[in-house]
């Protein structure tokens, strides 16, 4: 059987010797249950079809029938598609999965009579139908053999945010649509990243669900629909909803924050997050980062760190230089200390050469021990810059700084001799600045008392950034004017190995067993 493109542009199948055209497959969009909100094309398409085909469970009723009902007529062949399982609870061989593909395998095959015999066949779908919809089974197993035209249909995620009358997504907000069937921890990282959520599928998950919203921080803010725009229809706070009161037809809803008030807090019930954003922009962030941030009242931090932290309408921004560490902090502490959920964010991990330490050394004063810190980890640029070539980083390694500014070169000096003694990798952070020019080689003069000249060196710049560049030189070719503040310096140890594999790609890394293990 050959597969044609008419004018309209749907596809149209002949049978092999041309004689005979098939039947047209529609899949009809019925809204989310209210008849009135059907759209005109899908009464039109329900008018014209021969056969009216719809999903039922095992008791007989179907949803999508009840919606669509004033417009079946009596001379409609009608097949009804009726679920061999409701639970995942089943003696079929293949399991739940195994029954259901069987169960679309044998309903396609039953609407592929009609349609082989030139009839027109529409399939009724609630809400859209290539929108979490049994429709697609018969989309995806039949579309590519027959004409076929999908008419779309309201969503339930539009007619909830209707029926709570709030603006579900403003502007540059994230809307994400989640199944409640994915799993607790998943739920809470995907909810705690995002502006706006709906979340689908309740029923049996709302236990997990709602948990997720708590552990997210999102729950205050979480809205449910049960049967939006069909009869019993209820909406409310998630956080009030009783479990067991909970069906299948109904969603949990983060709406939009653009104009949600920012809930007044007492003295002293405020908070500080320290958060990293990672080396560079929001491919670094993780998902608890980013819930940190978009919950913040303020957010506090370097202004070339605040650049990468999205602007939030009723956000507050504080900027400072990078060297008020001290201040930040005691500015961030003042003003949880009115009441505000302040992030302050630090590139790459906060806790390495960043803000943490400013920030708890500050928290520890009389003055704000009973202000909450809290400390979320990042992505640290030796991360970073080691993922780029492969695994130096693969066996034990120092973190070392050789910034003398915040102490003397010859602490430095003797920490590279000790891990150099160790034959540790060494990740090298703040090399060099306009400042500081000649550390990065008086470092590598001393490291060659200890390591072979061709000990491959990693040279991390600006990793994840526009001006993104990692490569590989030997130790006794490390060249001091090629470093600054924006790079990191990974050294190997004797037992690094740094390979060209195929097609010149470079690869650096250290075994996790030494020779005499």
């Amino acid at each position: 059987m050959s597969t044609q493109r008419n004018a309209e542009g749907t596809s149209g199948a002949a049978d092999a010797a041309g004689s005979r055209t098939t039947g047209r497959l529609y899949g009809v969009g019925l809204g989310p249950g209210d008849p009135s909100l059907m759209t005109l094309r899908a009464v039109q398409v329900i008018a014209e079809a021969d056969v009216v085909a719809y999903h039922s469970a095992r008791h007989g009723r179907s949803i999508a029938r009840s919606i669509a009902a004033e417009h079946i007529r009596a001379d409609h062949i009608e097949e009804a598609l009726v679920y061999p399982v409701t639970t995942e609870t089943t003696d079929h061989p293949g399991g739940y999965r195994g029954a259901l593909e069987e169960f679309y395998a044998e309903a396609a095959a039953r609407l592929a009579v009609h349609l082989d015999a030139g009839l027109t066949v529409a399939v009724l779908a609630e809400g859209d139908p290539l929108f979490y919809g049994s429709y697609m089974h018969m989309h995806k197993r039949l579309a590519d053999r027959y004409a076929t035209e999908v008419v779309p249909g309201v969503t339930s995620v539009s007619a909830a945010a209707a029926r709570l009358g709030t603006p579900l997504v403003e502007g540059e907000e994230v809307l994400t649509i989640l199944p409640g069937t994915l799993p607790e921890e998943e739920l809470t990282a995907r909810l705690a990243a995002t502006d706006c959520a709906v979340v689908m599928k309740l029923g049996r998950t709302f236990p997990a669900v709602r948990r997720a919203f708590e552990a997210s921080g999102r729950l205050p803010d979480a809205r449910y629909v049960e049967r939006a725009t069909m009869a019993g229809e209820r909406t409310g706070e998630l956080a009030d909803t009783d479990p067991d009161s909970v069906p299948y037809f109904a969603v949990a809803v983060l709406p939009s924050r653009v104009d949600a008030p920012r809930p007044e807090r007492a003295a002293g019930s405020g908070e500080v997050v320290v958060v990293g954003t990672g080396p560079a922009g929001p491919l670094w962030l993780t998902p608890e980062t980013r819930g940190a941030l978009a919950a913040a009242d303020d957010v506090v931090g370097y202004t070339t760190y605040l650049d990468r932290v999205p602007v939030r309408p009723g956000q507050a921004r504080h900027g400072s230089d990078n060297k008020v560490e001290s201040e930040r902090a005691e500015f961030a502490l003042d003003l949880a200390g009115r009441g505000r959920r302040v992030a302050v964010v630090s590139g790459g991990d906060p806790g390495v050469f960043a803000m943490a330490t400013a920030v708890l050394e500050v928290a520890s004063q009389d003055l704000y021990k009973d202000i909450a810190v809290r400390v979320l980890p990042g992505v640290t640029a030796a991360n970073a810059a080691a993922a780029r070539v492969g695994a130096p980083l693969g066996h034990d390694y120092a973190t070392i700084s050789l910034s003398d500014r915040l102490k003397p070169w010859e602490v430095i000096a003797e920490r590279l001799r000790a891990a150099a003694a160790a034959d540790l990798v060494m990740a090298l952070y703040n090399p060099g600045s306009r400042t500081r020019t000649w550390q990065v080689g008086k470092a590598r003069d001393l490291l060659l008392e200890h390591r072979s000249p061709d000990t491959p060196v990693v040279l991390g710049r600006d990793v994840g950034g526009p001006a993104e560049s990692v490569r590989t030189v030997r130790l006794a070719d490390l060249d001091p004017a090629e470093v600054d503040m924006r790079t990191i310096l990974i050294v190997g140890s004797s037992q690094t190995r740094w390979v060209r594999r195929g097609g010149g790609q470079e690869i650096v890394w250290t075994p996790r067993r030494y020779p005499e293990a």
